[in-house]
């Protein structure tokens, strides 16, 4: 059954930075005298300094600096700074009435659907923070960058957020495109999907990622066109280990086309990795049972030629946010899989600001998401959840994204990426690492990330 509210009436951010991003419909950046409000009535990355009115939501402060007393050091697992703390509520379907303006059409649609559901909801903590050479590089972002081929390239932007003061829909996209993660790693990406009987497929991925357009100190020149490369290398099962899947995404289509090979090792025959050309869009993304898009990965990633998009305003809702309980090694895999969702008990709950993006597909083209509405934090410009509807414009999926600050290194980081598709009563789960590794800091470069050196690597 899917569900048949309406959006939550928007609530517009007071100040002329969300008046002028309502109505300016350019792709550019913007005067320095607007660029100087970031570091003033902006943080350094766009966000509202100041909280609400009723303080549920609080200053900005700098964000989470500094790792808490807790934490054994680089390497090793993220502990929570607010163990300590106790919710505040719990969102129930049976006090759904009292909360549901503060919640997305696909949030609501959770507790109608499933009576064991719940949300725990915690004192707001703005934790995001950013090193400051992303922050001084935000700044010199603001008053040079500029999209171009209908805002499908970007140009004069490196290393910070590209358009930290949006004056549209597709800023606020390429802000979360061009967040700061980090410049080179490697993690595990466990994925879990689970059918509508409870019934868990698992696929271990080892993820190598070269953030190419974060590199500390480099020019718009410096990128060669290149926004980020990705190699994900099955692991288990054993019958899907050595599948690979290269990524290579540029920053501007026009003098650089995006790249993708797939290697199947049932192809014994091939001496390299094969050019894939279904790697895009609404194709089906790999072994996640048809639960996610290729274009769902990280909440939306590549082309954006396919949607009308359209910046709605700002919205108090309560997001995932702060989930070091959720990325905890105190809990196993099994423990967090509920039949029907996630253990609602490891998740937190926040009430954050959060950018709201409407994406209409255009007409005549046709994609298995006629509509998706996206909200993006205004702190860490993470897309941390998304309503999907289906080609009827009917309510389809639910996607959340639960982060935490990595807080020696100064970078949120999402712990847990879910996609509850509602008519089907099934979800899937990427990103968790609770029983391996944490992110490991590497020395890559863009030759890492031919065929042949991935190919090699994956062996490994």
């Amino acid at each position: 059954m899917r569900s048949s509210h309406r959006l939550p009436a928007l609530l517009i951010a007071a100040g002329a930075v969300a008046a002028i991003a309502l109505i300016i419909p350019a792709h550019a950046a913007v005067p320095d005298a607007q660029a100087a409000q970031l570091g003033g009535v902006l943080t350094p990355l766009g966000a509202e300094v100041v909280g609400n009115a009723e303080g549920t939501i609080p200053p900005w402060n700098g964000g989470l600096l500094g790792a808490p007393p807790c934490f054994a050091g680089a390497g090793s697992r993220y502990c929570d700074p607010f163990a300590h703390e106790q919710a505040l509520f719990t969102i129930t379907p049976q006090n759904l009435g009292q909360y549901k303006d503060r919640l997305s059409e696909g949030q609501r649609a959770m507790f109608e659907q499933y009576q064991d559901y719940a949300m725990p909801v915690y004192p707001s903590r703005r934790t995001a923070s950013a090193p400051p050479w992303v922050y001084a590089a935000t700044r010199a972002n603001a008053s040079r960058a500029e999209l171009t081929e209908n805002g499908e390239a970007l140009h004069d932007a490196a290393t910070g957020i590209a358009f930290p003061i949006p004056q549209n829909g597709r800023e606020v996209i390429w802000n979360h495109r061009t967040r700061y993660r980090g410049v080179a790693l490697r993690r595990w990406n466990n994925q879990f999907a689970v059918t509508a009987a409870g019934i868990v497929n698992a696929v271990k991925f080892r993820e190598d990622v070269l953030f190419n357009y974060s590199q500390n100190g480099a020019a718009p020149d410096d990128l060669d066109d290149w926004l980020m490369f990705v190699a994900l290398v099955i692991k288990q099962p054993e019958r899907l280990a050595g599948t690979i899947l290269l990524l290579h995404e540029p920053l501007d289509p026009e003098e650089e086309d995006p790249r993708a090979w797939q290697f199947n090792p049932g192809q014994r025959s091939l001496l390299s990795l094969r050019r894939a050309t279904n790697i895009g869009y609404d194709n089906a993304a790999l072994a996640a049972d048809r639960l996610l898009t290729n274009d769902q990965f990280d909440s939306f990633s590549g082309a954006m030629d396919r949607y009308d998009w359209k910046l709605l305003g700002k919205q108090e809702l309560f997001v995932p946010y702060n989930s070091y309980r959720l990325h905890s090694d105190q809990y196993r895999y099994s423990e967090i899989l509920g039949k029907h969702h996630i253990e609602p008990a490891l998740t937190r709950y926040e009430l954050h600001r959060v950018w709201v993006v409407e994406a209409r597909a255009k007409p005549g083209i046709v994609h298995i998401y006629d509509r998706r509405v996206f909200f993006v934090d205004e702190d860490s410009w993470q897309i941390v959840m998304a309503d999907l509807y289906d080609r009827r414009g009917e309510l389809w999926r639910l996607q959340e994204t639960h982060t935490i600050n990595q807080y020696d290194k100064l970078r949120i980081a999402p712990v847990a990426q879910v996609v509850y598709d509602l008519p089907d009563r099934r979800y899937l789960v990427q990103g968790l690492n609770n029983e391996d590794p944490e992110d490991q800091d590497m020395d890559f470069d863009a030759d890492d990330f031919s065929p042949g050196r991935v190919r090699r690597r994956a062996k490994k």
